[in-house]
This record gives structure tokens, C-alpha cells and sequence, in this order.
């Protein structure tokens, strides 16, 4: 029963069907069936009960249901020619305009039922003497009902498809969402291990080697100086893990932003001079894109106290030609290489972007170029 009262289809559904029968039921009550009582009755209670059939089962059973419309559309024809009111024509009109409009019958079905009842039509008409103006209109009535319902089927058809396409267009951005998280939860955990597994080691590292100091040797004063700078191993991947997980955030700052705190920071911490700045128009990033080149800034400001403590430090963001980039220049020591494990990992996060990081001299200056594509 439920799948019977919830049909969603309107014109063919509950709705429609209660108000084709109660117009039927009206039709029987006045029906003055031309030829042979006992025949013109038993053609229109069979028609109708071929009507009931459809309207309980179309839900349930769909063939049978539209056998049972094509049954009640079809034999009232019979009585067109001997029945002289509307009684055949109504009890045609309306399973026919129903069985036109369904959108589970076949087009060539319903093309086919419409061809019989014209035939039927034209023959019982003529063969009762009909006059041809009544011929025509009653023939132009099951053409315009035909095509009417012909039309508002395939208009629903397509209503149906846009409706579908709506939902598999949903459920595919639903995906492409699913698959965008997934790819950040996999970006963010890289960075994680990354940060975890450099500043971890590192400090495991140097704990080991105060340790040591310590223990075999009594240099009290080396072993200070390791241990601070375990500090400031445990500082920096603090701050590298705090970036990592900022690209989660909706309020992640402009990268300019970022760099500029960067700068500020390392400028308090260091006692020397960062000149920073920003060229070209800004565009929006990816999540990736900033945390990489923020990594990248932090990185090259780190080999530069490490390399040249108390020097000046240049750092410029440009935007243009479609690429970003970041330029980190400052004087260094001769022996200053770049061939460190942080860059290393700074080219492969920058090649994960479709980028490029240059790291080498340039003049008297030691250069990181880290370009990304926008």
C-alpha cells in the first residue's frame, strides 16, 4: 500500500488516477451506450474494471497495469459508431490521455493503440452512418489527446534526466570533496612525519651528545651549549609543525602575511635586519603552495643564521608570468654548500607542486629561488 499512495509521479500518479476514475464513474451513471444494452453495458464495465485494474496495480505491477490501460482506453472505441452522446468518448479520452502521457509505456506502444483506435473509430463511425464533421471531430480529439500526451511525456522524460544528472552531479563533487580531504589528510601527515622526523632526530642527536659530554668527559660548558641548542631544535619544529597544521585552517594568513611575521620574527630572535617585500599582484594559493614556500622562507633563514650570524637578510615574493616566487638572499661563509638534508627536502616538496628550488651563489650572496606555479 505505501508504494501505491507514495507514487511521485503526478499525472499519473494517486492524485490523477482517483480523479480519472471519479470522472469514469460519472461517465457510467449518464451512460446511454448505443446497439445492444447487454453489449454496450459489457463493454463499458469491462473497460472500467480494465481502469481499476491499472489504477491498483500500476505501482506493483507495471506491465500488466499498462495492458490493463491500453484495455480500457481501447475498447470504448467499440462503441463510438453506435453510441449518438459522449459516453464512448469519454471513457476513450481518458485512459487514453493517461496512457499517452506515461512515461514507463513505450512510445511505439502508444503510437500503435492510438493507430487501432483511429481505425476502430473511422470503421464503427462509418459503418453507423456518421456524418463526416462528426468523424472528423471525434478523429481530432484522439490526435490532440495522442499528441498532447506524447509531448508532456517527453517533456517529463527529460525533466527525469535533468533530475538524475542533478543527483549523479552531486554525488560526483560529493566524491571529488571526499577525494580533495583525503589528499590533504595525506599532505598534512606527510608534513607531520617530516617535521617530527627532522626535529626529532635532531634533538635526539644533540641530547646524546650532551649526554656524552657529560658523562665520559665532565665538559659541563659543551654540554650547555648542545642542550641549547636542542631548544632550539624543539622550538623550530614546534613552529614547523604549527605551519603544517595551519593549512587545515579556514583562516590560514595570505602567504605575504605569513612571510612577513616570518621576517619580523627572525629579525627579533637574530638582532639583524630583514628587508622584505612583495611585488606584483597577489593571486590565491593552495594550502600546499604557502606552507611550501613558508617552509621553504624558514629554512633558508635558518642556514643563514646558522652560516652567517648577525648578516642582513633580503627576502622578496613576486608574483608574475603565472609563477610565484620567493628569493632569499644573503652573504655567507665560503664554505657554505646548500647541500644540507633541509633544502634537500624543501626541492622535493616544491617538485610535489610542479615547481623549482635553486640554491647556490650569486655574486657575494648565497640565493634560494623556490618557484611554484599558480
Amino acid at each position: 500500500m505505501r508504494q501505491w499512495f507514495g507514487s511521485a509521479d503526478p499525472e499519473t500518479g494517486l492524485a490523477m488516477r482517483l480523479l480519472g476514475t471519479a470522472l469514469l464513474v460519472a461517465n457510467l451513471i449518464l451512460a446511454r451506450p448505443g446497439g445492444p444494452p447487454l453489449l454496450g453495458w459489457s463493454v463499458l464495465l469491462v473497460a472500467f474494471a480494465a481502469w481499476i485494474f491499472y489504477v491498483v496495480g500500476d505501482p506493483r505491477w507495471p506491465v500488466p497495469a499498462a495492458i490493463g490501460l491500453v484495455a480500457a482506453s481501447a475498447l470504448p472505441t467499440l462503441l463510438l459508431g453506435p453510441t449518438r452522446d459522449n459516453t464512448a468518448v469519454f471513457a476513450v479520452c481518458i485512459p487514453f490521455a493517461v496512457l499517452a502521457a506515461h512515461i514507463r509505456v513505450r512510445v511505439w506502444v502508444v503510437v500503435a493503440v492510438s493507430v487501432a483506435e483511429i481505425a476502430v473509430a473511422i470503421a464503427g463511425l462509418t459503418l453507423f452512418g456518421r456524418g463526416a464533421t462528426e468523424i472528423v471531430s471525434d478523429i481530432a480529439v484522439l490526435v490532440v489527446l495522442g499528441a498532447f500526451g506524447l509531448a508532456r511525456r517527453q517533456y517529463r522524460i527529460h525533466a527525469q534526466q535533468t533530475q538524475d544528472l542533478l543527483v549523479q552531479t552531486r554525488l560526483a563533487q560529493r566524491e571529488k570533496a571526499r577525494a580533495a580531504a583525503l589528499d590533504e589528510r595525506a599532505r598534512i601527515a606527510r608534513e607531520m612525519h617530516d617535521v617530527l622526523a627532522h626535529s626529532l632526530g635532531a634533538l635526539s642527536v644533540q641530547l646524546d651528545v650532551a649526554e656524552a659530554l657529560l658523562s665520559e668527559r665532565g665538559d659541563v660548558e659543551n654540554a650547555l651549549a648542545r642542550v641549547r641548542r636542542s631548544r632550539r631544535l624543539a622550538v623550530d619544529g614546534l613552529a614547523e609543525a604549527r605551519a603544517a597544521v595551519a593549512a587545515l585552517r579556514a583562516d590560514i594568513p595570505p602567504l605575504a602575511d605569513a612571510l612577513t611575521e616570518l621576517a619580523g620574527a627572525y629579525a627579533r630572535d637574530h638582532d639583524v635586519e630583514v628587508d622584505f617585500q612583495t611585488t606584483g599582484e597577489p593571486v590565491p594559493l593552495s594550502p600546499a603552495a604557502e606552507v611550501s614556500l613558508l617552509r621553504t622562507a624558514r629554512e633558508a633563514l635558518t642556514n643563514a643564521a646558522k652560516h652567517a650570524p648577525g648578516a642582513p637578510v633580503a627576502m622578496t615574493l613576486a608574483y608574475a608570468d603565472g609563477w610565484v616566487r620567493l628569493v632569499v638572499r644573503n652573504p655567507a661563509l665560503a664554505e657554505e654548500t646548500g647541500n644540507g638534508y633541509g633544502l634537500a627536502g624543501m626541492r622535493e616538496r616544491i617538485a610535489l607542486l610542479e615547481g623549482k628550488l635553486r640554491a647556490g651563489w650569486d655574486g657575494e650572496c648565497w640565493q634560494v629561488v623556490a618557484e611554484v606555479p599558480v
